[in-house]
């Protein structure tokens, strides 16, 4: 088996109230979640902000994830960027830093060919030489990492070792794991039937904030109960359409806040803050659901 499954938390990048890391609460959330029984994170990834973060804040926090880690669980720390400069230059430091992993969505907003986003990656994965997963999420890089382009990353990149599959095709699951890859579903919602098709465990945002249940959701599988991990799905579920209430991802930070007792401020600009109406509204129902109190 594989040293890289189970439930990996996409882990929320707290702020102060000036809009700069809150290092502390970063820890706090970490600590809690390894606590839960979290098998690893996605570091710096969408839910952490990444692309609305200067280069020296995703380094920063590819320090603080590897400190606070101490070798207990695995880290992939996403290094994606616009340019394959600037990406290769954050692997590398990750590298330095001491993460287990790295990963990164492929160029985007420019659509270009198949062999540019191969020879990014290769460029990439040679600057750490670690273990490297691609980050497949069509809705917002533009490209759709299907079979065949991964099939021609996977020839180029010794370093490739899976994806992040958080694309709406779900059949491709299957097609990843007949190559050897490492596939993670990129959806808390469909973590037990991608189980069952052979991806090796789920990243999601909603996992750093109440992982248990899909912890639950592993545990049932490996247990070889498929009637309990649909159970433990269904619980999920319920999570995560009540943490989609209100926007993203200042839902997420806003649970994260009332879970972990730490302040974890309001998302970077662009994307858009919750009022405190909204956020209030969102804790209470999930304390009075039992979400908070696992």
């Amino acid at each position: 088996m594989s040293d890289f499954t189970g439930v990996y938390p996409a882990i929320i990048t707290p702020m102060t109230a000036a809009g700069d890391l809150n290092e502390e609460a970063f820890r706090i959330v970490y600590e809690g979640n390894v606590r839960a029984g979290a098998h690893g994170f996605w570091v710096a990834g969408g839910t952490g902000e990444s692309v609305y973060l200067t280069e020296a804040e995703n380094n920063r926090i590819a320090e603080m994830a590897a400190d606070q880690n101490g070798g207990r669980v695995k880290n992939i720390m996403h290094v994606g960027a616009a340019t394959t400069t600037q990406a290769a230059r954050q692997a590398e430091h990750a590298a330095k830093a001491g993460v287990e992993a790295i990963c990164a969505v492929p160029p985007f907003f420019y659509g270009v060919e198949d062999e540019a986003i191969v020879e990014y990656y290769r460029v990439v994965g040679s600057a750490a030489d670690l273990p490297l997963f691609a980050y497949n999420l069509p809705h917002a890089t533009g490209v759709d990492i299907v079979p065949e382009l991964m099939a021609k990353i996977q020839d180029k990149v010794p370093q490739l070792r899976g994806l992040k599959h958080s694309s709406t095709e779900f059949h491709n699951v299957a097609a990843y794991v007949e190559m050897g890859l490492d596939c993670f579903i990129g959806s808390s919602l469909l973590m037990a039937p991608a189980l069952a098709i052979g991806a090796v465990g789920c990243i999601d945002g909603p996992l750093c904030i109440v992982p248990e249940l899909w912890v639950d959701i592993w545990n049932a599988h490996r247990a070889g109960d498929g009637e309990a991990a649909l159970a433990a799905q269904r619980r999920a579920t319920e999570f995560v359409t009540l943490s989609r209430t209100i926007p993203f991802p200042a839902g997420f930070k806003a649970l994260c806040e009332a879970r972990f007792e730490i302040e974890c401020g309001d998302p970077r600009p662009p994307f858009p803050p919750a009022s405190e109406e909204q956020k209030m509204g969102l804790i209470a129902t999930a304390r009075s659901q039992g979400w908070l109190d696992l």
